[in-house]
């Protein structure tokens, strides 16, 4: 039987704590009504008996303390809410507590914004994550030693797993599934919750923001610059020379400020741009590409796939429904 050790942390997610105790307790149903042995045992863990979470009117009652875990396979790290920083310092005393699971063989899964508590312990540096794709820049800044993962649905390092956005946990929680169980079980259960078991990214949702936290003022008007003519075919020398920079120098900084290169930034700038039209208009892939500055179709293919996991066509039609009538 594996031990599920589910903490509780200020400012959790009630659903990220409800949820990952539904999906293993309802597996043991179905092991109940196939007259077989249960496979889990899941406890709710806290720091204290019960926690109130941020800004809501639920309160959970951990099942055990921190000290009253004598051993547990796995520890789930639900999503936070809020002040991140904030949240990591009202929640800096279960540190401790996952590195020294950690240490005597658990495993560790973090969900959605979980992530954030998880990379304060120090057991993702150097290793890849993934988080809500809306705060990746945000956990590059405070976690520069872990690799962030763009539009992953689920990282796996050795026993050491996140998750994507919101409801995306759910992929991350069917995978442990399967791992610790079967194929067909990890099936059951998606079918039983409704869960599409095979995505495996969360690049369709993301919004492109650019990086406009960083500092560089002169990087800041070229990120302005190329927002305003994304449209135009423009090269990385030309950009340079506008803005009086030195190639090399210009590229540098650019990568420092943004964490993309200069024609990465202007092809996410245009696919978020042909994303509005597709939901929103009935212009057809070619208009579009047209739109946004592309006269190659399959390079347009390639770059609108690479950055959205969908075909063009694929986006339109689940995007626009007048689209799809027409």
């Amino acid at each position: 039987m594996k031990h599920i050790s589910i903490l509780v942390p200020e400012t959790a997610v009630i659903e990220a704590v409800a949820d990952p105790r539904y999906l293993f307790s309802a597996v043991n149903q179905f092991m109940a009504a196939a007259g077989k042995e249960p496979l889990f045992e899941v406890k709710l863990v806290a720091a204290k008996r019960d926690t109130r979470l941020d800004h809501t009117a639920f309160s959970v009652h951990a099942d055990l303390l921190l000290h009253e875990v004598e051993h547990t396979d796995l520890v789930i790290i639900p999503a936070l809410s809020g002040n991140l920083t904030a949240a990591i310092e009202a929640n800096r005393n279960l540190i401790p507590w996952i590195v020294e699971q950690h240490s005597k063989g658990a495993e560790v899964a973090s969900l959605c914004l979980g992530a954030f508590l998880f990379a304060s312990t120090g057991l993702l540096d150097g290793k890849k994550c993934s988080t809500h794709w809306g705060f990746c820049n945000d956990f590059r800044a405070m976690f520069p030693r872990v690799e962030m993962v763009d539009g992953s649905i689920i990282t796996d390092e050795q026993g050491l797993y996140s998750s994507g956005g919101a409801n995306s946990y759910w992929n991350l929680l069917l995978y442990l599934l399967e791992k610790y169980t079967d194929r067909p079980t990890a099936i059951l259960a998606a079918k039983y919750f409704a869960v599409d078991i095979e995505r495996d990214s969360q690049a369709a949702f993301m919004l492109f923001n650019g990086q406009r936290a960083q500092e560089d003022d002169t990087i800041k008007q070229v990120q302005n610059w190329l927002e305003a003519h994304y449209n135009n075919k423009v090269s990385v020398d030309e950009l340079a020379e506008r803005f009086a920079i030195g190639r090399r120098s210009f590229e540098r900084r650019f990568k420092k400020a943004t964490n993309n290169t200069v024609v990465e930034y202007l092809q996410r700038i245009k696919m978020e741009a042909a994303k509005r039209s597709f939901e929103t208009s009935r212009k057809n892939i070619n208009e579009v590409m047209y739109e946004v500055g592309y006269t190659d179709t399959k390079a347009f293919r390639t770059v609108f796939k690479k950055v959205t996991g969908l075909t063009p066509i694929e986006y339109r039609n689940k995007y626009n429904k007048q689209a799809v009538m027409n």
